[in-house]
């Protein structure tokens, strides 16, 4: 398949390429992954629970990657266009800032999300807590390796670096915790994989799909991660939008056009309000809440010795 799909977009650069300058080679992977060789939502409709995903990803970053090489040797020089990836990532944020153990559930999910593709096409291979959390799982499974799929060292030089941009689709966050999943061989799978739970504030504004919450902070938050974890590549939003909450046979669009608002004015945000914003959003009542136990503990106190 990896010689095939290069075949296919070789093609499409002779076509194409002295009108088309942007180029992504697949968009959602993820999707094409987990729904189609994990869940069977999507084509081809497979549920190889715990290996299909993994196996589909694996294949389609070394496509990726061949493709990107093709264009870099025999097109980039006369039409002179980028080669990139769009993936899709939801932010996971620790349900408690505090807790060590929700805040590496909170990466985890990332990784396993953004990090399962960016981090072979950026950095050479998978992000280690899959190669870990995978690993440790198949061992305990009673598996003789691991059914995360590994890279050659040729391989790894090879995905290396194969991004001139980052696609981002982005919709939604999810406050994440940890959870710990059992380990047996039946009910291994992508999803218990992580060793996490998924969460949603109830004060998030309703959503018109049962999945898709406004969260505007939470973009911000996921566009600073890339920067920082890749090097802060060029990167297009590719992806982002949200379904009607109702049906109407009249244009009635205001919940889009304030979803649409909020989320670039996330992403039009400088480091300083950004950092402003994460100070007063989460700092600021943690610090009161504090206050106010200390406050009650230290009057108790003056009541006790009163008595």
């Amino acid at each position: 398949m990896v010689n095939h799909f290069n075949e296919f977009a070789n093609l499409c650069f002779e076509r194409f390429g002295n009108r088309v300058k942007y180029w992504i080679t697949f968009n959602n992977p993820w999707s094409v992954a987990v729904e189609g060789y994990e869940t069977g939502e999507h084509a081809p409709g497979l549920r190889l629970r715990g290996t299909g995903a993994y196996k589909a990803a694996h294949h389609i970053i070394k496509a990726h990657a061949k493709v990107w090489h093709t264009y870099d040797t025999q097109w980039r020089a006369k039409q002179k266009g980028q080669v990139g990836i769009s993936l899709s990532g939801d932010w996971g944020e620790p349900v408690d800032i505090s807790n060590q153990k929700d805040i590496e559930a909170a990466e985890r999910y990332v990784q396993f999300y953004l990090g399962w593709f960016a981090t072979p096409v950026f950095h050479g291979d998978y992000p280690q807590v899959m190669k870990d959390f995978i690993g440790r799982k198949s061992v305990q499974q009673g598996l003789g390796t691991s059914r995360l799929p590994t890279f050659s060292p040729q391989e790894k030089s090879y995905i290396k670096g194969t991004c001139d941009f980052l696609g981002i689709g982005h919709f939604t966050t999810r406050y994440i915790t940890q959870k710990n999943n059992p380990s047996g061989r039946s009910s291994s799978s992508y999803f218990t994989d992580r060793d996490l739970a998924e969460l949603v504030d109830p004060r998030w504004p309703d959503p018109g799909s049962e999945w898709l919450y406004s969260v505007p902070w939470g973009f911000r938050r996921l566009l600073n991660f890339v920067k920082t974890q890749y090097g802060n590549p060029a990167i297009y939003v590719t992806e982002n939008g949200v379904s009607e909450k109702m049906l109407c046979t009249e244009l009635c669009d205001d919940w889009r056009i304030q979803y649409f608002k909020d989320y670039i004015n996330e992403m039009l945000k400088d480091p300083l309000t950004s950092h402003m914003e994460m100070v007063t959003e989460i700092v600021v009542p943690t610090v009161c809440t504090l206050s106010i136990l200390l406050s009650a503990i230290f009057l108790m106190f003056l009541l006790r010795r009163r008595n």
